[in-house]
Formats: structure tokens, C-alpha cells, sequence
């Protein structure tokens, strides 16, 4: 995945916030997910077009964290929605 690449949610799945965390249900697979933590924050950053870069630099503002590491973070969740075929 690209950097600059245009990306954002493209399945539609019953989310459900309970307690902090993001509860998301795929009908089409039966298939449950949970999210917790930055990756609710990038899951609501992926509701609308943004690039992995932008939401890497949402990120560094918000978080005491290096840039290789939140980069490293990112780039592995956007992989495993894509792999998951929800971005």
C-alpha cells in the first residue's frame, strides 16, 4: 500500500462501541473483529477518503509515540483491513 493512496471503509459491517472498544460484526463471512485502543482512532479516521500518511501524521500529534514505530503500527493495521477486504 502506497502512502498517498486514497483509502477508506468500503464493506459495510454492524459496529458497535462497547466499553472503549469497536465490536464489528462481518454478515457476509459470520466473522466477529475487535478493535481497541489507536485502532478505533483509525477506524474513524477510514470512514472518510485519507491517505496512510495522513493518518500517520493525525496520529503523531495525538500521541507520545516515534514516527518508525507509529508508522509500523499503521501500515500493519491498513494490511490486515485490506487483507480482511474492509478498506
Amino acid at each position: 500500500m502506497e502512502r498517498d493512496e486514497l483509502i477508506k471503509i468500503s464493506k459495510k459491517l454492524n459496529v458497535t462501541d462497547l466499553a472503549g472498544e469497536k465490536v464489528m460484526i462481518d454478515f457476509e463471512s459470520g466473522k466477529y473483529f475487535m478493535i481497541k485502543g489507536v485502532g478505533n482512532d483509525i477506524w474513524d479516521m477510514l470512514q472518510s477518503e485519507i491517505t496512510p500518511e495522513q493518518i500517520i501524521e493525525k496520529l503523531l500529534t495525538e500521541y507520545d509515540v516515534s514516527k518508525e514505530e507509529c508508522e509500523k503500527a499503521v501500515m500493519d493495521f491498513l494490511g490486515k483491513m485490506r487483507e480482511l477486504q474492509f478498506i
